[in-house]
């Protein structure tokens, strides 16, 4: 009886504790929409304070992270709920970069679709609004999930992480040489696909950040994904995937059917990499074939890994973090000590040597990440729990 007793108010507990992190996630938003869109344009505002935003915090440098936190929530799924190693995410990424070139520009000059434009237009090309262009992207990167994951979810650990990243090297490659397929020109090539058609909202930009529009879109997509990922967990599906990601053997025994749910996982992990590769092509008004590269595939398995696998808001986190030093911490750092020091040091270009410093740090003294999951932090430390009751069960010999 207690123990059902502490089971239930374990249960009770968690709701608000999700209830919590979605509220303070929407304070921050709300925060930082206000600063942005009313503050930082005012004429008023203190020339300090303006230049720490623009140095340390610009606008554009948000709503990237935005996008980072939308696919590493997609990776999470496969990662931390259904333990797939997973190093070609990035795959997904770019098709979901590419319907937005495809669907959301004159790209296609042969055909004319206007009647579903975000914005009205007379330039050739397929116009479809942005709505229905997510919907799109991410039904194309759920297709080619099934037909990526179909063949390759049948292997284990090594094998399929590494059958993940050929499909992670192959697809952004045909993007990259995709120019002239048999006369038919798929991406441009190395030119890219450039000036997207708007996201139209009813938010007004104010002054030259162009931050508010899209940052509304990419935190109310952020929001929907780390919904969906709370409710699979709780349903039937996530408690599948936590059961094959602690033990695929007992899984399997008990029912689960192995294939069909790392399917699921695969298929829901690609939608979010689509929504987010539409969400970036709107963010840097194009799409272009070099930034689809391997180090992005890393670069997100290191924020769920920091965050911590299988929790969301640790994610969330994790996400921001890295996310936040890539684009801005290490340029302004390296411009602050720079400029205090007389040096000439690209900070920069140790970004790779301090991701990988991250992971082999995190991996070495706290495995289950920033915000841990209960779950997999007791996983982890379940040898460590033995340990500490071997001197009492030596003493009673």
């Amino acid at each position: 009886m207690a123990r059902a007793a502490r089971k239930a108010k374990k249960a009770a507990k968690q709701p608000a504790s999700h209830r919590t992190w979605a509220l303070s996630y929407l304070a921050v938003a709300a925060v930082m929409f206000v600063v942005y869109q009313y503050a930082l344009p005012w004429e008023g505002l203190p020339l300090p304070i303006y230049d720490f935003l623009q140095l340390w915090l610009p606008p554009s440098s948000v709503n990237e992270a935005l996008v980072y936190v939308i696919c590493a929530l997609g990776l999470n799924i496969v990662v931390g709920y259904a333990g797939l190693l997973d190093l070609g995410y990035v795959a997904f990424w770019a098709i979901g970069g590419y319907s937005a070139g495809w669907f959301m520009s004159n790209f296609f000059e042969q055909w004319n679709v206007h009647g579903l434009a975000s914005v009205a237009t007379t330039e050739p090309g397929v116009h479809i609004n942005f709505w229905l262009v997510l919907v799109i992207g991410g039904a194309v990167c759920a297709f080619f999930g099934v037909i990526i994951g179909a063949p390759t979810l049948r292997l284990k650990s090594d094998y399929l992480a590494l059958v993940t990243l050929g499909f992670g090297e192959i697809i952004p490659q045909i993007f990259f040489n995709g120019e002239d397929i048999n006369g038919f020109n798929l991406s441009n090539g190395t030119k890219g696909i450039t000036r997207l058609d708007p996201i139209p909202t009813g938010v007004k930009d104010l002054g030259p950040f162009d931050f508010g529009s899209k940052f509304v879109v990419f935190v109310l997509l952020a929001a929907i994904m780390v919904f969906i990922s709370l409710q699979l967990r709780r349903g039937r599906l996530g408690r599948a995937w936590l059961a094959i990601r602690e033990d695929e053997l007992a899984a399997s025994m008990m029912g689960v059917p192995l294939m069909r749910t790392k399917l699921a996982s695969y298929a829901v992990g690609a939608v979010a990499g689509g929504i987010g590769g539409v969400a970036f092509a709107t963010h840097v008004d194009g799409v272009y074939a070099e930034r689809f590269n391997f180090s992005i595939s890393i670069f997100l398995l290191a924020m769920v890994v920091l965050g911590g696998m299988g929790n969301v808001w640790g994610v969330i986190l994790g996400a921001f973090i890295l996310a936040w030093v890539n684009s801005t911490g290490l340029p302004a750092l390296g411009d602050t000590f720079n400029s205090q020091f007389g040096t000439e040091i690209d900070f920069p270009s140790f970004t790779f040597l301090l991701f990988g410093l991250v992971l082999i740090f995190m991996i070495l003294f706290k495995r289950e990440g920033l915000i841990p999951e209960s779950r997999l932090r007791l996983v982890l430390h379940e040898g460590d729990a033995d340990e500490e009751l071997k001197p009492a069960h030596e003493e009673e010999k």
